[in-house]
């Protein structure tokens, strides 16, 4: 063998080897930029701030990536109204790893701002939550019909400047209620804006009566509207025979809608579908895979094919026969069928809203504890590889 055999030789295995060095290191890489991610951090913690309990979160993402988290206040004693219920925020601008002090945004002096449900209208950047007011001594079960005195009224408050200041109350009830409706609420938790620009707030009416043990009836709908939050429209109820209320809705690649919803009997969630954009919906069904123990849910829209590789769809609940065991749900079917799931929280737990980052990550704020599902309210913010083990990522399209 020459000089320039054993040389050419020794160069084919440098190259050989240094190009098996840039794939292990790119693979490296790879893996770094897709580490499984779950942080955790409490956000409302009962007794704080001068707050005896924190219920019913909420949680939106700003059009510059703020994250707003909101809150029933129940400042003197637990329990729906009749209660003194402010309604109550902080602030994210790390991606919920630190959180601004809290802030009173409803002050409805005696009675309540509560159940509150916001969106983003990320045409303009206005960032709105809806409350439901009571007077004091109002509650669901004797919450008069009518727009004013002993009712539940709906309004309003919204931010131009990404949370940092907010408007007075909006009324809008004599536009999301009906003259013969007395008790039901909004989502609760957050809405959403249809890639045409329509604003969906999801909403539930009910009928409640004395004594407390008659069963309640409720149906879910949703109001929208097509002039930024002007003005509001009715849609038709959701029908299912056993009767549902609180929901949430995420608007589908193809520009339908779904609604899932909190059961009033039994222990499964329930489903429809709308064409029109809420104003109609689809005969309701059963979702079998979603065991509930009739508690409030969370749905959001990860990921779709119009903007990234594929459709991820997520759904949060107490995953049990009863209010414990907080999950995380994923669908590759726009809501069809559920795969990956992950527990948050495996003790008590409740409500729950979820969001998306703008680095494609997810946050969920969920009502949990050791003792009781009403502790605290703590902020999870997690990725798909997290939730799938590692066996799926987000691709954006370029």
């Amino acid at each position: 063998m020459t000089s320039a055999d054993y040389f050419s030789i020794l160069l084919r295995r440098s190259r050989r080897i240094f190009s098996l060095f840039i794939y292990i290191s790119a693979v490296a890489l790879t893996r770094g930029a897709n580490a499984p991610i779950l942080e955790q951090v409490d956000v409302f913690v009962a007794g704080e701030d001068g707050v005896l309990e924190y219920r019913i979160p909420g949680l939106l993402t700003s059009n510059r990536g703020t994250l707003i988290a909101f809150c029933d206040g129940r400042m003197r004693k637990q329990g729906d109204p009749p209660n003194d219920i402010d309604l109550v925020m902080k602030r994210s601008v790390d991606n919920g790893k630190s959180w601004s002090p809290l802030r009173t945004l409803v002050n409805n002096g005696l009675g309540a701002a509560a159940d509150s449900c916001g969106l983003v209208d990320r045409q303009t950047g206005t960032l709105w939550i809806f409350s439901v007011y009571a007077p004091v001594g109002v509650g669901s079960y004797n919450a008069a019909d009518g727009f004013t005195g002993a009712v539940f009224q709906f309004k309003a408050i919204k931010s131009d400047d990404d949370g940092v200041t907010w408007s007075p109350p909006i009324d809008f009830t004599p536009m999301v209620k009906r003259s013969n409706w007395g008790a039901g609420s909004t989502g609760v938790g957050r809405g959403i804006q249809m890639r045409n620009g329509r604003l969906i707030l999801p909403r539930y009416n009910a009928d409640y009566r004395e004594p407390r043990t008659t069963p309640a009836t409720a149906e879910s709908f949703v109001c929208y509207s097509d002039d930024h939050g002007k003005s509001w429209q009715m849609g038709a109820m959701a029908h299912v025979a056993s009767g549902t209320n609180e929901c949430q809705v995420a608007e589908l690649v193809d520009g339908s809608l779904l609604i899932n919803m909190r059961g009033m009997h039994g222990n499964h969630r329930k489903s429809a579908r709308s064409r029109d954009g809420g104003a109609t919906w689809s005969e309701g069904v059963e979702e079998t895979t979603l065991i509930e123990p009739r508690c409030q849910g969370s749905l959001q829209v990860l990921s779709d094919t119009i903007a990234q590789d594929k459709n991820r769809l997520l759904f949060a609940n107490p995953a049990s026969l009863e209010r414990r065991n907080m999950a995380v749900r994923l669908s590759y079917d726009e809501g069809r069928t559920w795969s990956a799931a992950k527990t948050l929280h495996a003790g008590p737990a409740a409500y729950s809203c979820l969001t998306v980052l703008a680095d494609l990550t997810a946050g969920c704020l969920y009502e949990c504890g050791e003792r009781s599902p009403y502790d605290k309210i703590t902020f999870a913010r997690f990725n798909v590889e997290w939730l799938t083990a590692g066996q799926d990522a987000i691709h954006r399209k370029l």
